[in-house]
């Protein structure tokens, strides 16, 4: 077709300048996938240098600048914009039968404005580093003589691009849903991207203002965290953390509504408990915000603080719980096909019940004490933000492809990518529960001997998880270039976004659809 949105304009004018939101969330895409790809190569640095309990490739300071940007970049960069602004951009208004976002040219600006965040972190990498960790706790990070600025700079520009996707979200689902899709008939993603929304414009202002404050106290001396400036450094804590913990659901909220897309399509049945799902998802945005100080029960906050967050932490378990057992009730007795899409959903299932079962054990108080700051917390944050978020991103990914392109990778292909993905990622974690368990202290250059063989497997699996994204990346290029034509709805999918042609065209659809019906009636088939 020549009359697609990828076709209908040529030349990298019309992309920079472009207010199609299916271009800008490619653009999205391929910027994310940029850094993911900067970010992962300095995990694989990390984890080559942790190989023997000495020094291997690196000294500790050159470490800790490559632990500080592989987690600053990871978090502000890749997880946290990777499903809403990439995917999210995508087909978010296809979902709701519209045109476009509901104000097109601020999304253009909050992709360069993203853009610029970037620019300004990644920076201080040709400078003299950061080098405090991507939590930035101070009062190191006021005192160290890295070019910590830089990388606050990047992560305080990047948030307003954060706060101006979530502010566009939620009009657009409120002013331009299609004539017959009531918020019952709303999808699931599209349910959870509001939620999304809703903590990325009222969380993210207070990163933006610690990080301020925290820029002031460096350049003017202001004593506001450093004690010896008569600050308090719990108090950098506590406001870090009343964002960062709602920004744990920023980044996997957005994959439990990929997740809930795809598990139904696969499974050809309706979704279970849709309306469970949908508010579910505004019960873990409000928990996300009244639980942040289970990061904090070694800090020397009282007692009592340590019991409520603790036991407001347990909470969190209850809508995450409703969301899991709905997707394992919608595939019982299922005509399940294990396309790609459902491989990394199941993937996800696995990987993200880990990490929320593990996470019980870090919000009890006595089983935290002993592991907290131990590769225990390590293992628990990947298996929740790299098993749940990347997982489901990749899953979406693989499902709307066909939808993005207009082209058909190769089946066999995926299937081999995700058992690498799979193996590499639990060969590389799961040993650091053990090593958490045993002792060993997360962030350090060095460790005790008795700890060497369990961190080699962890390397190895790194090379594993490695090799399935790298071929990942092979085979989704190929399916570019030269991949089978894809038709309009290739997996059967009843939501809008599907109603359109593959590639769609610019404006989605050649008319406004009309809802009738509700969108998950998924009837059994004969395979």
């Amino acid at each position: 077709m020549s009359d697609n949105y990828l076709t209908a304009s040529r030349g990298i004018k019309s992309w920079i300048t472009t207010v199609d939101h299916k271009r800008i969330g490619l653009m999205y895409l391929f910027s994310v996938l940029t850094f993911f790809l900067i970010g992962g190569i300095f995990a694989l640095l990390i984890r080559l240098e942790l190989f023997t309990p000495g020094q291997t490739i690196m000294d500790p300071n050159t470490y800790n600048k490559m632990f500080t940007y592989h987690g600053a970049i990871m978090v502000f960069l890749v997880i946290i914009p990777s499903i809403p602004a990439a995917l999210g951009n995508f087909v978010l208004p296809m979902m709701l039968g519209a045109k476009d976002v509901a104000f097109p040219r601020l999304n253009l600006a909050s992709f360069w404005i993203y853009v610029a965040g970037a620019i300004f972190a990644t920076s201080a990498l040709f400078l003299r580093g950061a080098d405090t960790g991507w939590t930035f706790y101070t009062p190191y990070s006021i005192r160290t003589n890295t070019t910590v600025i830089l990388v606050l700079t990047g992560a305080f520009i990047a948030g307003f691009s954060s706060i101006l996707t979530g502010l566009n979200f939620i009009v657009t689902m409120h002013k331009l849903r299609a004539p017959g899709l009531s918020w019952s008939r709303l999808p699931l993603f599209c349910w959870a991207l509001y939620a999304t929304s809703i903590i990325q414009v009222l969380a993210t202002p207070v990163l933006a203002i610690t990080l301020l404050l925290l820029m002031m106290e460096r350049i003017l001396g202001i004593g506001i965290f450093d004690p010896k400036l008569g600050g308090d450094p719990v108090l950098f804590q506590h406001f870090f953390w009343f964002y960062s913990h709602p920004a744990v659901y920023i980044m996997a909220l957005p994959g439990f509504g990929v997740i809930s897309e795809c598990i139904p399509v696969f499974s050809r049945k309706p979704i279970f408990g849709y309306k469970a799902i949908a508010y579910s998802s505004f019960g873990i945005a409000l928990i996300s915000f009244i639980v942040w100080g289970h990061h904090m029960f070694v800090s020397g906050q009282s007692e009592l603080a340590n019991f409520v967050f603790s036991l407001l932490t347990m909470g969190v378990a209850i809508p995450t719980g409703i969301k899991v057992f709905s997707w394992v009730a919608t595939m019982y007795k299922g005509q399940i096909r294990f396309n790609a899409p459902m491989l990394y959903a199941l993937g996800f299932l696995e990987m993200f019940t880990i990490g929320g079962l593990t996470g019980v054990f870090l919000g009890t108080l006595a089983i935290d004490v002993h592991l907290t700051d131990t590769y225990f917390v390590i293992a628990h944050f990947h298996y929740v933000m790299v098993g749940g978020t990347i997982m489901a991103l990749l899953a979406g990914i693989h499902f709307w492809f066909p939808k993005m392109f207009g082209r058909m990778y190769d089946e066999k292909a995926a299937l081999k990518a995700f058992v690498l993905v799979l193996l590499g990622f639990n060969i590389t974690f799961f040993p650091q529960f053990i090593l958490g368990a045993q002792g060993m202290p997360r962030r350090y250059w060095g460790y005790l001997p008795e700890f060497t063989l369990l961190n080699q497997i962890s390397t190895i699996g790194s090379w594993f998880l490695a090799a399935g994204l790298f071929y990942t990346a092979f085979y989704l290029g190929r399916a570019l270039i030269k991949g089978e034509r894809a038709p309009g709805n290739p997996w059967g999918s009843l939501t809008l976004e599907w109603q359109s042609p593959s590639p769609p065209p610019v404006e989605n659809f050649t008319e406004t659809p009309v809802v009738k019906s509700w969108p998950y009636e998924y009837r059994p088939q004969n395979s």
